[in-house]
């Protein structure tokens, strides 16, 4: 991914006012980010635990998605994989997280949901830069270009159903 400066992702946002988008904590590190090794930008919001952000490159440029996460239930630790990377994590690893849709469709209250990996690390898990716990990617027969294909499709989905 190109690395992204502060007023490129505030600028990306379609699912929320400028205003929204003025006012979001953005991480203070993004000259140190691994940028090449980034198939997306995610964070979550340290001051609202609940609130995570998305930036990505599309057909049309930048798109920045801000998202909300379902509340977690209390229950037996079992395993949950990510519908971006395929990554599965035990507990809290996956996330349920909800974008409000663009334009009309978000005014009048609708939203979609994917669940993810909930530090948003999808792209280090794939390249092997972090570790998800005991089993967390399965051996694969795709390359690693096709899993990033894979992971980068699935995103360019969910985008798609933002923005509709």
């Amino acid at each position: 991914m190109v690395p992204l400066t502060e007023r490129d992702i505030r600028a990306s946002f379609v699912n929320c006012t400028r205003g929204e988008a003025q006012r979001l904590a953005l991480p203070r590190d993004l000259a140190t980010r691994p940028w090449d090794d980034l198939d997306f930008f995610g964070w979550r919001d340290p001051a609202a635990p609940q609130r995570a952000y998305l930036v990505a490159e599309s057909g049309d440029g930048i798109v920045g998605v801000a998202l909300r996460l379902a509340s977690a239930h209390a229950g037996r630790a079992r395993r949950n994989m990510c519908s971006l990377c395929l990554t599965t994590h035990t507990g809290g690893g996956v996330s349920l997280m909800t974008a409000r849709k663009a334009g009309r469709g978000g005014q009048q209250g609708n939203s979609v949901g994917l669940y993810i990996c909930a530090d948003l690390s999808c792209s280090l898990y794939l390249r092997g830069r972090k570790q998800a716990g005991p089993g967390g990617r399965m051996h694969e027969s795709l390359t690693l270009v096709e899993q990033v294909g894979r992971t980068t499709t699935n995103l360019a989905g969910f985008l798609n159903r933002v923005v509709e």
